[in-house]
């Protein structure tokens, strides 16, 4: 399993994810592992975006089948910096390699298993082709997809906090010892006490446990958040996605509006 390579690199990151997060903890081949996640990404969403454009025409199978992998790759452009320099404030040790590679995980994961709901999606297509179901159906294929590609990154953002790669590095700090007095010379024997009373020893410093990383999780619970928000945005700027069938085709429309209105107003008129 570790020289898969193209679409069956899905098929690595479910049976070997431990594998995948020890590749990323010791940025090892990193490179090529994010070529061929990103390989499988495009292929993927491109085969579920003809799957949505097919409602319309072959036209719009064809322009779904390259806007949909183009709307996560700059969704992810947008938003990857962010998550860098989060890492980057709070201390961690992430390099870019490593955080390209974690959200390619999840990007991966999303993809395919959207993919393998597409036939689910042909289905209902055929059987009951209606525009407002097929395209509240498939809006959940791709927020359930998104989930689990969600809890594959949240793992592997623990896993590097396990490793310490989220929280700064430890700096060495010499045990200090008792104060001596300066010497005259060397080889001179050093002073007795003086009687009396002596002070006491301060009590050791006991170390307070360390929460590794813990900003850094809370800081990728609200990257995910963003994540989500400028896809959706990004998502109702690149559309039609599906094709309303009393329209004509076209590569995009007129901006007005936003995604959640849509998606509401398409559930009042279901019901």
């Amino acid at each position: 399993m570790a020289n898969a390579s193209g679409l069956l690199v899905i098929e690595r990151i479910l049976r070997d994810r431990q594998g995948i997060w020890q590749q990323v903890v010791e940025d090892r081949g990193l490179p090529r592992l994010i070529v061929q996640m990103l390989t499988s990404t495009v292929i993927a969403l491109a085969c579920y975006g003809a799957v949505l454009g097919s409602f319309h025409s072959v036209w719009m199978a064809l322009t779904s089948a390259v806007k949909l992998p183009l709307l996560f790759m700059v969704t992810l452009a947008i938003c990857l910096p962010t998550l860098y320099l989060f890492n980057l404030v709070f201390g961690a040790r992430l390099s870019v390699r490593q955080s390209l590679s974690l959200v390619m995980v999840a990007l991966t994961v999303t993809a395919m298993l959207a993919l393998t709901f597409a036939p689910i999606s042909l289905f209902f297509r055929i059987t009951a082709p209606d525009y407002g179901f097929f395209k509240l159906l498939n809006v959940a294929i791709l927020g359930l997809s998104a989930l689990v590609g969600l809890r594959f990154l949240t793992g592997g953002m623990r896993v590097l906090n396990e490793h310490g790669l989220l929280a700064p590095r430890k700096e060495h700090v010499a045990p200090v010892s008792p104060a001596v007095p300066a010497l005259v010379g060397a080889g001179a024997p050093v002073p007795a006490p003086a009687p009396g009373p002596q002070p006491r020893p301060l009590p050791a410093q006991v170390p307070m446990p360390r929460q590794q990383g813990q900003p850094s999780m809370t800081l990728l619970y609200v990257w995910i958040f963003l994540f989500g928000f400028v896809g959706t945005q990004l998502a109702w700027t690149l559309r039609p996605f599906f094709g309303s069938p009393g329209m004509k085709f076209s590569l995009y429309r007129e901006i007005d509006g936003n995604f959640y209105a849509e998606i509401f107003r398409t559930i009042s008129h279901l019901f």
